[in-house]
């Protein structure tokens, strides 16, 4: 695999997501709203399937084109995607996206990285904290009494932070749960229970492993807005999820109700850190506690959604895949013949040459209406990439007698082989 098909692979998946993205947070915006007055774990789980599939379905078609010959990591795989450049203007918005590429792939690594060395460096202070801020006894003993009647059987360890602004759950195998010294000492202890119980449901539902792949998904493809908004969604309704289960178990749902009104009159800050498994709006979940109501559906709000999801989808079923390979229509249709008169004979590379490297290579090649090659791939290698390099790049400046379509010069593919004969 050559640095040009990873880029052109890594660079046709980020922009195919662009509207692979859109159609399904159409479909979780739907699908949301439908079920705006289900119980908070539905619309929980219907938001981390959309997430998942943002991740799976590119990685899929990146798998596919790593996979594959060179020729396909260098056009658009999906049905929409074809179907947008095998209109009038395919020449030049796909010569676009192929000049912008690299530039494409750059400017993503960079960002996703940052990114990513942010999610670490949360990581890092999450760890720190664990390891050298102190515990308390009693509230520690208070903590392992909830955990045992939560039913978490793992050791759940309490730090008490300094300049922390809400309290926070991290780990799995081992959690930790930090809480502000303010909260310690300020907040009434029966009030600072109902936070811990909220704290205990994360951990008894594993919220940290998922929030934990919401970051790597969010540094990935950070560049599309329906991601920031899935997961948004993903942490609100995971909040919910969490008081109900909390409420549940201390018995008064208004407990917990007025723990979050302390932390809303303390004007404590609402930003996350990178692996905090909170999130979503305290007055939000305050009225779901005390007073739930039934939402109504908006219409209007959900009709440009709605269309288009229908737009994405009419693509996506009614454009053929292009390939660039695929058999022309049997009516009197010619190919391109090779004038090998006309351009040089590949050199044999000096390397292969000399250990006697011997192969076949089949070429693609994409003749226009004039005879010039437009385009030209490997479709099968000869097993060695500087034989089919110097085959690809030598066939290329040949002159081909165009194909025709009914006796009229139009631009097609061709298949080209070459063998390599060490003498």
């Amino acid at each position: 695999m050559t640095a040009a098909h990873l880029v052109a692979s890594i660079g046709w998946t980020l922009v195919e997501f662009t509207w692979q993205g859109a159609l399904i947070g159409c479909a979780v915006a739907l699908a949301m709203s439908l079920l705006r007055n289900a119980r908070a774990e539905h619309r929980y789980a219907v938001a981390c399937t959309g997430l998942l599939l943002c991740l799976l379905w590119p990685a899929a078609e990146l798998a596919a084109r790593l996979a594959g010959p060179q020729d396909l990591a260098a056009q658009p795989m999906s049905t929409f995607a074809s179907g947008l450049l095998a209109g009038p203007l395919d020449e030049s918005w796909r010569a676009v996206f192929e000049r912008s590429l690299g530039w494409i792939v750059g400017t993503w690594g960079v960002c996703a990285v940052v990114l990513a060395l942010r999610m670490i460096a949360g990581l890092l202070w999450l760890h720190r904290a664990a390891a050298v801020e102190a515990s308390d006894p009693v509230w520690q003993a208070r903590l392992d009494r909830m955990a045992q009647a939560a039913g978490v059987a793992r050791t759940v360890r309490l730090r008490i932070v300094a300049g922390l602004a809400s309290p926070v759950t991290f780990g799995w195998w081992r959690p930790v749960v930090l809480v502000p010294a303010s909260l310690v000492s300020g907040m009434p202890p029966h009030l600072l229970e109902a936070l811990l119980a909220h704290e205990l449901a994360h951990i008894r539902r594993h919220d940290y492993l998922v929030n934990l792949l919401q970051n790597v998904v969010e540094a990935l493809l950070f560049y599309h807005p329906a991601i920031w908004w899935i997961s948004g969604r993903i942490r609100a309704e995971r909040e919910l999820v969490a008081d109900t289960i909390a409420a549940r178990q201390l018995g008064e749902p208004r407990r917990l109700a007025l723990a979050l009104s302390e932390l809303e009159r303390r004007q404590f800050s609402t930003q996350h850190l990178a692996q905090a498994a909170n999130g979503g709006n305290l007055m939000q979940r305050i009225k779901q506690l005390v007073r739930p109501d039934t939402q109504a559906l908006n219409w209007k709000a959900a009709l440009p959604v709605l269309g288009l999801a229908l737009a994405a989808l009419a693509g996506c079923t009614s454009t053929a895949p292009v390939n660039p390979f695929a058999a022309m229509p049997d009516n009197d249709t010619t190919s391109p013949i090779a004038k090998f008169n006309s351009c040089a004979r590949p050199v044999y590379p000096a390397d292969a040459l000399a250990a006697k490297i011997e192969g076949t290579v089949t070429l693609g090649m994409l003749v226009k209406a004039d005879g010039k090659v437009r385009e030209a791939v490997v479709r099968q290698t000869s097993g060695n990439g500087s034989l089919d390099e110097a085959a690809r790049a030598a066939i290329a400046k040949c002159s081909f007698q165009p194909g025709t379509v009914n006796g009229a010069p139009k631009e097609q593919w061709t298949e080209v082989q070459y063998v390599w004969v060490a003498s």
